[in-house]
């Protein structure tokens, strides 16, 4: 069975909180938008939870294990394809929660992502290559299954109806706890039989610390990018201030004294005639023939 390092899955777990916060909070513009607008979130939102919430707390989690008595090498090809993966998967089921809406399409979502998630895993586990046979007990399998699909439709849920700072930070909280217990749960039930005899061949593919360089510059390039999204989506949000011109501005600035329009004291009215004595003009009594 493998062995994991303590630091690794604290750091695992910390990622995938920030992915899920991330997609969480593109999810929020992508209900409010429509058109082109609301895929840009989508598109976000499946590389935030799926690309970093899923893939690479799996991927920085697997750093943290070796198996005893051989050294483990990652396949290139196999580990690209289960990161590409996991994003798709969850690009189809948050689209279909967020544009379909209804209980039928979260749940249909929350299969494709579940089914998605679990098949990104033991790809990922696929790409390690070792001296010995892995096996996988069935239990376990199961279990992570399980787990898998409730943890994504869990996600999808929040993802379709959550809004505000601090139910999007606990709902990350507690996708992080049910994504990292579905890799763990999968990972328990991993068993390596040693190989038989002694082989010196050298191992193919790349060691954790070759892959891990990339993974962490990607991680570092994205969080800016998806930082600076942030930012102009708040700016965005802000209600645009009513422009007033300047000569309309200064009318509505001056104070109404009377509903009577002024008139100077000697000035004239429309029929020439001088005002009375009040200031105003008044029209001569007309006289009653009895």
């Amino acid at each position: 069975m493998l062995v994991g390092e303590w630091p690794t899955p604290g750091i695992a777990y910390v990622v995938s909180v920030i992915g899920s916060y991330l997609g969480l909070s593109f999810m929020v513009r992508a209900r409010s938008r429509t058109g082109a607008t609301r895929w840009q979130w989508l598109g976000l939102a499946s590389l935030s939870i799926g690309g970093m919430a899923v893939w690479s707390m799996h991927f920085i989690a697997m750093m943290g294990f070796s198996a005893p008595g051989t050294a483990i090498r990652y396949d290139l090809v196999l580990t690209v394809l289960s990161g590409l993966l996991a994003v798709a998967v969850m690009a189809i089921a948050l689209s279909l929660t967020i544009v379909k809406k209804g209980t039928t399409w979260l749940l249909l979502g929350g299969v494709i992502a579940g089914i998605g998630v679990v098949t990104m895993h033991y790809t990922g586990m696929a790409s390690m290559n070792m001296r010995g046979e892995m096996h996988h007990d069935p239990l376990w399998v199961s279990a992570a299954i399980v787990i898998a699909l409730v943890a994504a439709t869990t996600a999808l849920w929040f993802a379709s109806r959550l809004q505000g700072q601090v139910a999007i930070l606990s709902a990350s909280l507690i996708m992080a706890v049910a994504v990292s217990s579905m890799h763990y749960a999968g990972m328990a039930g991993v068993h390596i039989d040693p190989p038989e005899g002694t082989n010196q061949s050298a191992l193919e593919g790349y060691t954790a610390i070759d892959l891990m360089l990339p993974v962490i510059v990607g991680l570092f390039v994205f969080l800016l990018i998806c930082s600076l999204f942030l930012l102009l989506g708040v700016e965005e949000d802000r209600p645009a201030r009513s422009h007033v011109p300047a000569h309309r501005a200064s009318e509505q600035q001056l104070p109404r004294t009377s509903e009577q329009p002024y008139l100077p004291r000697h000035g004239r009215d429309d029929r020439g005639r001088p005002p009375r004595a009040s200031g105003t003009f008044d029209d001569p009594p007309r006289r009653h023939n009895h």
